[in-house]
């Protein structure tokens, strides 16, 4: 397996936009504390998480090509479940189903880590710390808020056994252990 260094530097190499890399910060803590609460493998999950868009500057305008470079990027030098959930999360485009844990739990993450930063970008002081449990519970239920964030995708994390409220507590609390990475 890469380490966490040969991940950042495969991020590093592939994403330029400041906000795509905090993107992939935030869906790799929410995926470790995932694994952490599952008793899966930390490390193969936050490295998922890390690396699942390396793509995505190259096929933003082809989401039918998204995922698929990252997985011929990775192919040979990194798991193939980790390759498999980074095509499932974008499964609509790549048929790739999503059946294993990390694959769902993958694109729950990705999905909840878009809508706790815009949740802490409407606080007055645009800090994540000031984002509260109660918050999260609103917005989600609020469809016009963060109206990109598919919350069918988020509400995965029960197809996990880890019940919708308790995902957003966990990784709201995640976000905010690695608040200075993320500039919130």
């Amino acid at each position: 397996m890469l380490s966490r260094d040969e991940g950042l530097k495969l991020l590093k190499k592939y994403l330029k936009s400041e906000n795509l890399i905090k993107h992939s910060f935030a869906v790799e803590a929410i995926l470790k504390e995932m694994a952490r609460h599952l008793n899966e493998d930390e490390d193969l999950w936050a490295l998922t998480g890390l690396i699942h868009d390396l793509d995505y500057e190259y096929t933003k305008d082809e989401p039918q090509s998204h995922t698929k470079m990252t997985a011929q990027i990775l192919n040979g030098i990194i798991e193939d479940e980790i390759i498999e959930a980074i095509l499932a999360h974008n499964y609509q485009h790549t048929q790739q189903v999503p059946e294993t844990s990390l694959d769902k739990s993958l694109i729950a993450a990705d999905a909840l880590s878009g809508l706790i930063i815009a949740a802490a970008l409407v606080m007055p002081s645009k800090s994540i710390h000031e984002v509260k449990l109660s918050t999260l519970i609103d917005k989600f239920k609020d469809k016009s808020f963060a109206a990109k964030c598919d919350r069918k995708r988020i509400q995965l994390c029960e197809d996990v056994d880890i019940p919708l409220n308790d995902f957003l507590q966990m990784s709201l609390i995640a976000l905010q252990n690695i608040s200075n990475e993320l500039g919130l």
